[in-house]
């Protein structure tokens, strides 16, 4: 059953910013008679959407939810007096809410009414599912992931800049639902230039991200499909002052521009923060994808890996100059899980946080 919410919970996937992904069911005498999940923000919670499908069934029922129910007043009221009112006899949690408004007070107070609470039920994959989100409370910065792809000899273009295509069909396909899961992507000058990508999830009716551009000279085309923003915004990072021809371009295009005196990936995320994003996909190339890793922008790294071999000694690596000067000095990603897409690898991986770029 608490499988049964994470799935629910999955069919809000990018949607739900600044709040988590959570799933809930009502089962009663063994039959499933209420289902829901939080739609987004500001929108009722999925065990209110649950109770309400289970109706008067709610009585000496059991709710399965993968979060616990908050116990505070936030967007909507909190979901422990509803689960307190709807008669529920036992309440399944999948994990403890890590936000300090949460933590705990929700189990308290349905306890306190009598109600039998079981938790940690499929905790790891209700942590897993909520990643971003309890990163965000915890560390108050969005959850950042940075992906490439590469081939067999670690280089993600020729020598003459072509990228098109490392991986095979699947492995993209896999990178369009990595994308309509998270809040935004983020690629930097080069990647426009060269590749002049589109950054959506490329499937109709499901999430696109914000599109992000970081350019601290603004030497950008004054054509390019990241311009278009029909189908998905797209904000532009760049420094105080740069080609102003180009930027009331943009503006007239319906692209935000944000200045900062010195652009910095850090102070892109608390921009990103601040917009009540949850995850961030780095997609850019090895230039600034190294001080995105070195201000601790990114905590986890999704690698594919493509059997391909092109060579060339100034072709580009996934991620540039860290400082590193020993092999003692490399980043060792922790919780590290490989599997096949189609003919590719994909390596997953999280950046330890006690570890730093910085020799």
């Amino acid at each position: 059953m608490m499988q049964k919410c994470l799935e629910l919970a999955r069919l809000a996937l990018g949607k739900t910013a600044p709040n988590p992904l959570v799933g809930a069911v009502v089962v009663k005498d063994g039959q499933i008679v209420g289902t829901g999940f939080h739609p987004g923000a500001g929108q009722p919670h999925a065990e209110v959407f649950a109770l309400r499908e289970a109706g008067e069934e709610a009585k000496g029922a059991t709710i399965y939810v993968s979060l616990e129910p908050c116990n505070h007043y936030g967007r909507t009221p909190p979901c422990s007096e509803t689960v307190v009112q709807a008669g529920v006899a036992r309440v399944v949690v999948g994990m403890v809410d890590p936000n300090p408004l949460v933590s705990g007070g929700g189990i308290a107070r349905l306890r306190s009414a009598g109600i039998e609470v079981v938790v940690g039920v499929e905790e790891e994959a209700c942590r897993k599912l909520n990643e971003a989100f309890i990163y965000r409370i915890t560390h108050h910065r969005p959850f950042g992931i940075l992906k490439y792809a590469m081939t067999l000899d670690g280089k993600i273009a020729t020598i003459t800049g072509d990228s098109n295509w490392v991986t095979q069909d699947a492995a993209r396909h896999e990178v369009h639902r990595v994308r309509a899961a998270c809040d935004a992507v983020i690629v930097g000058t080069n990647t426009v230039c060269q590749d002049n990508p589109f950054l959506t999830s490329h499937h109709a009716g499901t999430h696109n991200p914000l599109r992000v551009v970081m350019s601290r000279s603004l030497k950008l085309p004054a054509e390019a499909h990241l311009w278009d923003v029909s189908e998905a915004p797209t904000l532009v990072f760049t420094e105080v002052g740069s080609n102003p021809e180009l930027q009331k371009l943009l503006l007239n295009k319906g692209v935000e521009l944000v200045e900062f005196d010195t652009l910095t990936p850090g102070k892109v995320m608390e921009s990103l923060y601040q917009r009540e994003l949850l995850s961030v996909l780095w997609e850019c190339g090895g230039t600034l994808a190294a001080p995105a890793i070195a201000s601790g922008a990114v905590q986890k790294v999704l690698a594919f890996i493509a059997p391909k071999i092109i060579g060339g000694e100034s072709a580009p690596s996934p991620v540039g100059n860290l400082g590193l000067t020993s092999m003692s000095q490399a980043l060792m990603l922790e919780r590290v899980q490989w599997r096949t897409v189609g003919s590719d690898c994909l390596m997953e991986g999280y950046l330890p946080e006690n570890q730093s770029a910085k020799p």
